[in-house]
């Protein structure tokens, strides 16, 4: 068929590895149309289609799992669209999430940046103290290191 290609010219399209396309192509998220006598991959536009659809919700920060969701829900239109604004907005609780642990973090190093005076033996560094000295041992989802008192 004229409009198939081979996995190298698909992963070059696409920017991507075709050791990345086997990967997807493991986890279900894309197949080939066909495979040659010789047992080769052969792809068509369609694979070409759910490798912008795979980059386009990475980007929004849905993972592998997520996408084959989302995937397996665009494959039945008759689906109700309940289930992908669930998926979504799951995905911006976690993003939201993601944004306090980065403030918390944030706040964490301009504390200990104020206290440095950026010059000196590294032994009175109040950073590396912090770093090296902090109270906690473990980390858990319910229990943060607080470093910075």
């Amino acid at each position: 068929m004229p409009d198939e290609m081979s996995i190298g010219t698909l992963a070059e399209r696409a920017g991507l590895t075709a050791e990345t396309l086997r990967y997807y192509e493991r986890l279900g998220l894309i197949e080939p149309s066909r495979r040659t006598a010789a047992n080769y991959r052969l792809y068509d536009e369609m694979a070409a289609s759910r490798l912008r659809f795979i980059r386009r919700a990475q980007v929004l920060g849905f993972s592998l799992g997520e996408i084959a969701q989302l995937l397996s829900l665009h494959a039945y239109p008759e689906s109700d669209m309940h289930e992908v604004k669930v998926l979504a907005q799951n995905k911006i609780r976690e993003i939201d999430h993601k944004i306090t642990d980065l403030q918390r973090m944030r706040h964490g190093l301009e504390v200990l940046t104020e206290q440095c005076p950026g010059r000196g033996s590294t032994a009175d560094c109040p950073i590396l103290g912090a770093l090296f000295w902090a109270p906690c041992l473990r980390r858990t989802d319910d229990e943060r290191c607080n470093i910075v008192g």
